[in-house]
């Protein structure tokens, strides 16, 4: 197989030739209440061709890798198309390697185990009184990919992935309340395992939302734990440090200033895939770019952003190995791997201690962003009064400018978590493994929404 990726890469009529091959196999369990949507397995392969010509690129996708010297041909016609500049990606060095990331346990479970335990799971949640019905989503994929292009880098990746996501929705009197659970890993069936205290905790905390009060509107000092801050790094700050957005955007190059400062000097905020261990986690992109550990900012000011080989190029500044297609159906883009606040110096007493009358918000629930404008919604919150976590309050909304936000974290805690649920979409791409994390973070003057 290798000498024939190989040979149909020679010959070519493009600047640039890369060609990717995937084997996949996929588990997905879906509920909806007591109704089971979903629940099978998948296999599927396919590869696509991407060819570079005078900075216009051609994309085939495929599900024979038969005549695979036609398809690169056919990609290079493409790029000829919309080719209109003198432009050569950013440099790499060749690489030939063979690689696995995460575990390939998940694969030997069988399907009726997997489906057992969900079974339970949703077993807890719908016995739970005032529960009027959940949503439990699973997913496992195991894929090999062979990556090649015509500058003499031969890679071959296996990479392994599960998520899972829980909630449990109350309602009562015409008021709804839902709280979620969601974790993953890099193929580690285990993380999903031997949860049923959470899931019960869960769908009762659901219940008790119901006669909880909610918040006044206003600005209050808020603390985040790991899970919303870590979601609101990915989502309001680690998007606009992709490098395609930045480049495609004229205001936000005036924003996105290296050099700038967006907060105090103990705020670090990185994104990299050479962390090892997270479910954003790889050897090398899908560009065949080494992974890198990347400060977005370092001590208060931005140092870099996210690239692919052409962004890099683009921007005159070095590929950091963010180059990331969810499957062969589409074509490399930026996208986050894993994306954090640095742990600070503070345990979680003395984050909280001086704050007479503020909110603790936790989990997340949804949210919007624009540029730098965010919303998000907290799916629990508690007040504090007097440097002490007080009353459960309903899920609370948070908005503001990014920017503003990140000048008012004034105190980072030392308690670092990742967490490994959920997913990212971009252009379609969606739900591409990755993981946020945070310490628990304090924000002056943050604004709630609330009566």
């Amino acid at each position: 197989m290798r000498d024939r990726i190989v040979n149909s890469l020679h010959s070519h009529k493009a600047d640039y030739a890369e060609i990717r091959l995937e084997e996949t196999q996929i588990t997905r369990i879906i509920y909806r209440g007591e109704r089971l949507e979903e629940v099978g397995r998948t296999s599927s392969l396919g590869g696509n061709v991407r060819a570079l010509v005078k900075g216009g690129w051609g994309f085939v996708s495929f599900n024979s890798i038969q005549k695979l010297r036609d398809k690169v041909d056919l990609a290079a016609q493409q790029a000829r198309l919309s080719g209109k500049e003198d432009f050569k990606l950013s440099q790499t060095e060749p690489i030939i390697d063979a690689v696995a990331t995460g575990k390939k346990g998940q694969a030997t479970i069988p399907l009726s185990s997997k489906k057992q335990l969900l079974d339970e799971y949703n077993d807890i949640i719908l016995s739970t009184p005032k529960i009027r019905t959940s949503n439990i989503g699973y997913y496992d994929s195991q894929r090999k990919i062979t990556f090649a292009n015509s500058e003499g880098t031969y890679i071959e990746q296996t990479k392994a992935d599960a998520s899972l996501r829980l909630t449990a929705i109350a309602s009562e009197n015409g008021q709804v309340q839902q709280v979620g659970l969601s974790l993953g890993s890099q193929g580690d069936f285990s993380a999903i395992e031997g949860l049923q205290e959470q899931v019960k905790q869960m769908a009762q905390r659901a219940v008790t939302l119901l006669s909880a009060p909610q918040a006044k509107g206003g600005e209050y000092t808020i603390v985040l734990d790991p899970v919303l801050a870590g979601v609101f790094v990915h989502e309001a700050f680690g998007h606009l440090s992709e490098a395609d957005h930045v480049y495609e955007n004229k205001q936000l190059q005036e924003i996105m200033v290296l050099g700038r400062r967006f907060g105090n000097k103990y705020l670090n905020i990185v994104d990299g895939a050479a962390v090892p261990g997270l479910r954003g986690s790889y050897k090398y992109d899908d560009e065949g770019v080494p992974a890198t550990k990347t400060y977005l900012i370092r001590e208060g000011t931005l140092e870099s952003r996210l690239h692919s080989r052409e962004t890099a190029a683009k921007m005159n500044e070095r590929p950091t190995g963010n180059a990331r297609a969810i499957s062969y159906l589409y074509p490399p883009i930026v996208r986050m791997t894993n994306t954090y606040i640095e742990h600070g110096t503070l345990p979680f007493n003395d984050v909280i201690s001086d704050i007479k009358e503020g909110i603790y918000a936790k989990d997340w629930y949804g949210g919007t962003t624009s540029l730098e404008m965010f919303t998000f919604s907290a799916s629990e919150a508690y007040m504090i009064r007097n440097g002490k976590i007080a009353e459960l309050l309903r899920p609370v909304v948070l908005s503001g400018n990014v920017f503003v936000t990140l000048d008012n974290i004034d105190a980072i805690g030392n308690d670092l978590q990742m967490n490994q649920g959920g997913g990212c979409g971009k252009r379609g791409q969606s739900p591409l493994p990755v993981s946020n994390g945070s310490p628990h973070i304090r924000i002056r003057r943050c604004l709630i929404g609330g009566s």
